[in-house]
C-alpha cells in the first residue's frame, strides 16, 4: 500500500485556501469599499459552488481509492465533515442573493416602509453566517491536515525506531574446507 499521507495533507490544506479566499471576498453590509450588490453574491455562491463540487470529488475518489492505494481515512472524513458548513455557506449567500433581488424587483416602490434598514440588517447577518461557516470548513479541514501530518510523523518516527540496523552477524562459518591457495597441492584426509 502506498503512503498517500504528504498528498493528503496537501490538498486539505488547498481545498482549505480556497475557501479562506471566497472569505476574504465576502462584501460587507456597511463597506462602499466592497459593494454589496447581486453580481457580487452570485460570483461568490458560484465559487463556492465550484469548491463544494471539488469536495465531493476528493471524498469520492478518495473512498473509491481508499483501499487499493491508502489514501488515509481522515483525509476522506476531513473532506467528508467540511461538506456541511460550507453547504452553510452557501445558504446563507443564496437568501443574500434573494434579498438583493427582492430588494431590485421593489426599488420603484420607494423606501416609505423602512425596508432598507431591515434588508441590510437581514443581510448583514447572513453574510456573517456564511464567514462563520467559511471559517469553519477551512479550520476543519486544515486541523485534518494537521492530525495526519503529526500521526504521519509519528509512524515515520517509530519505523526509524524499529528498523534501525544492528551490528551485523558474522558471516556463517564455511561448511565446505577452504581450498589451498594456487601452484600447492592439497592432501585430502
Amino acid at each position: 500500500m502506498i503512503d498517500t499521507s504528504s498528498s493528503d495533507v496537501l490538498a486539505l490544506r488547498a481545498t482549505a485556501s480556497g475557501f479562506d479566499a471566497v472569505r476574504a471576498k465576502l462584501p460587507d453590509t456597511g463597506n462602499p469599499d466592497r459593494p454589496l450588490d447581486n453580481v457580487t453574491i452570485a460570483f461568490q455562491l458560484s465559487t463556492l459552488g465550484t469548491l463544494l463540487t471539488e469536495l465531493a470529488d476528493e471524498v469520492l475518489h478518495r473512498a473509491a481509492e481508499q483501499n487499493r492505494k491508502g489514501h488515509t481515512a481522515p483525509a476522506v472524513m476531513g473532506f467528508a465533515l467540511a461538506v456541511q458548513p460550507a453547504c452553510q455557506a452557501a445558504s446563507a449567500l443564496g437568501s443574500v442573493a434573494l434579498r438583493l433581488t427582492a430588494r431590485d424587483q421593489t426599488k420603484h416602490l420607494g423606501n416609505g416602509w423602512g425596508y432598507e434598514e431591515h434588508d441590510q440588517l437581514v443581510m448583514g447577518n447572513a453574510l456573517a453566517m456564511a464567514d462563520q461557516a467559511l471559517r469553519e470548513t477551512s479550520e476543519g479541514l486544515r486541523a485534518t491536515a494537521e492530525t495526519i501530518s503529526s500521526s504521519s510523523a509519528r509512524v515515520e518516527a517509530a519505523r526509524s525506531r524499529s528498523t534501525t540496523a544492528g551490528p551485523s552477524p558474522t558471516p556463517p562459518a564455511p561448511t565446505v574446507p577452504p581450498t589451498a591457495p594456487p601452484g600447492r597441492n592439497s592432501r585430502g584426509r
